[in-house]
């Protein structure tokens, strides 16, 4: 497997400890995997008081001789625990090496800069999701849920047995939904779409190790693809999850799951387009208008994949072809949202939106048929999601504009005519422009809202600045794209990162609200956990109850808290759906560094 860095741990491990100890008066927060020599790089430095500064100093860790002295930004005043901020900008020092950052009395960890320091990234998270595979587990090396399923809200009768076995389990619980699947399968398609050359090839199509002349990224996205072709088994059917909240009644391992009353057999909710159930004792029921937003995803899914694996495997790539206009053309024929059931409490995935899933599907279709009524159908879905609605916004329902950005404004301004690419692209700017007018007001640029799975939305935001980017020809908001970035990995409030395991020798998530790790000890290598989320959502929620002392007790605040540890299920509970989004930003990245001469 490639190595995330190049320095071995006898070399990093003095790195680590050498630096001089941080004292409470100020934090340096960087990005722990380090800056590209050609890109943007920044850090923040944040005080608990009142402390001011008016330059820093960047230090060669080899010799400790300063390399670059730069001037502080602007004071940005207070966030979060901090009573004042600042940026320290040291984007015009390019050469590659191992590093920290002094200010104020106050040092950074070591970092390095240098073109690899994404390397291995994108492929040491592709770990998570194979450990989170359903059917045979190729980390446990046994098979859980083999008795998927029985139906519920279908045409069929209740109860009828069908085959839904495999996918992915959707976070620390086991329930299994085809919108956070697809979304799943789509980015990981895209990644070795737009990226090949990062992908390597160390395990077979189950799981385990060894090599099979496949790219690991497309192993992890077939096994998705075959587990939707179940889920849409005929051309008027589609279901939309398996299993409900009755999962959270206990942490165990997969294998062990029998809350549902008959054995280990789970429930199969079909696509209805109508509301099903939202928390029994609540009295409700979810606000379900049509099919769209699941039909779409698993439209643009399956069509991206004919692309990818029409040389490769022929046979099957026509099938997806096919399953991509009959799961299309159900969601011509029922406009609106399919959101999640639940059954003991009242949270669900609360999609409203699903135009931008239909304007995705009718991009890739497009692609394979270049057919160009695709082209006017998606200009047509396009115009009904201009901006993503929270982009901008201070909050939003759990998932409730998902997939967190309009992926199909890209897809369709890659091949739309001038004008239509001209409007795509403008809609883009507008979004992330909404997100700047909140961030530029802060020293981390922060301008997604904390709400759950801000990570997720985090990533994807990171990402949209990207295809922007590539869409324009102007980088005008890499500072903004690449915060984003060096947010996930270290430069916020905590200093942490938030993936588990990555950087290695860092700080990281080392107690998330998984069985895996609560129960075994397991590693849940490249996970992405859910993210900070604000004070008064935190406080609102059932049954959060910390199981240790807080080592990020000082860095809380009524803004925003973050806690590594397994009570936490907001905020410390990784997901399948962001851990892909951030598989394909790392693939970004180190292609970026592949492109640094």
């Amino acid at each position: 497997m490639k190595i995330l860095s190049t320095i071995t741990l006898l070399f990093l491990l003095p790195l680590l400890i050498a630096a001089e100890k941080q004292t409470p008066e100020a934090y340096i927060r960087i990005n722990q995997l380090g800056y590209l020599p050609s890109g943007v790089k920044a850090a923040v430095w944040g005080s608990p008081g009142n402390q001011t500064i008016s330059d820093f100093h960047l230090v060669d860790f080899t010799n400790g001789k300063v390399v670059f002295t730069g001037p502080a930004s602007k004071p940005f005043g207070s966030y979060g625990p901090f009573a004042q901020t600042y940026r320290l900008d040291f984007s015009a020092f390019l050469r590659p090496g191992v590093y920290y950052l002094k200010a104020g009395g106050v040092v950074s960890p070591v970092f390095r800069i240098g073109k690899d320091v994404y390397n291995g990234a994108a492929d040491f998270c592709l770990r998570y999701l194979r450990q989170q595979r359903c059917g045979f587990n190729p980390y446990l090396k046994d098979s859980c849920h083999t008795a998927d399923g029985y139906t519920l809200y279908g045409p069929m009768p209740d109860s009828t047995k069908i085959d839904a076995i495999g996918g992915w389990h959707d976070a620390s619980d086991y329930l299994q939904y085809s919108t956070t699947s697809a979304n799943t399968v789509y980015h990981l398609l895209a990644a070795y779409r737009d990226f090949p050359q990062v992908f390597s090839d160390h395990h077979d199509a189950n799981g385990l190790s060894g090599q099979n002349s496949t790219a690991d990224v497309l192993d992890e996205a077939r096994w998705g693809l075959d587990w939707l072709l179940r889920m849409h088994p005929q051309p008027d059917w589609l279901f939309n999850q398996i299993a409900d909240d009755r999962d959270h009644r206990g942490m165990r391992l997969p294998a062990l799951d029998s809350f549902y009353g008959r054995g280990h057999e789970r429930p199969v909710y079909f696509c209805s387009g109508q509301p099903q159930v939202q928390g029994v004792k609540y009295n409700k029921m979810n606000k379900s208008t049509g099919m769209a937003s699941t039909a779409g995803k698993f439209a643009s899914a399956f069509a991206l994949g004919y692309a990818v694996l029409e040389t490769k495997d022929p046979a099957y790539a026509r099938k997806l072809r096919m399953k991509a206009g009959t799961s299309y053309a159900l969601g011509l024929e029922n406009p609106g949202v399919q959101q999640t059931a639940s059954v003991l409490s009242p949270y669900i995935y609360a999609e409203d939106n699903w135009t931008d899933d239909m304007e995705l599907a009718a991009a890739e279709l497009f692609a394979i048929t270049r057919d160009r009524s695709y082209l006017k159908e998606g200009m047509k879905y396009a115009a009904g999601e201009t901006i993503t609605p929270w982009l901008g916004a201070d909050t939003a329902n759990h998932y409730q504009w998902y997939p967190f950005i309009n992926i199909g404004h890209y897809e369709m301004a890659l091949n739309a005519p001038g004008n239509d690419k001209k409007l795509l692209t403008g809609y883009y700017r507008e979004g992330i422009d909404r997100v700047w007018q909140k961030a530029n007001k802060n020293a981390f640029y922060r301008g997604v809202p904390f709400i759950w799975c801000s990570n997720n939305l985090t990533a994807a935001f990171a990402i949209q600045c990207y295809w922007y980017e590539n869409l324009s020809g102007k980088n005008d908001y890499a500072a903004l794209a690449q915060a984003n970035v060096d947010w996930l990995f270290g430069c916020n409030p905590w200093g942490t990162s938030m993936v588990y395991g990555l950087p290695e020798y860092g700080d990281a998530p080392a107690d998330p609200h998984s069985a895996f790790t609560h129960l075994k000890n397991y590693p849940i290598d490249g996970g992405l956990v859910d993210g900070p989320v604000y004070g008064s959502i935190y406080k609102s929620l059932i049954g959060i109850r910390l199981a240790d002392p807080d080592e990020y007790a000082p860095f809380q605040s009524d803004l925003v808290v973050y806690h590594d540890d397994y009570g936490d299920y907001s905020t410390n509970e990784p997901t399948m759906d962001g851990t892909a989004s951030l598989i394909y930003l790392l693939a970004l990245k180190e292609n970026e560094g592949m492109k640094t001469k």
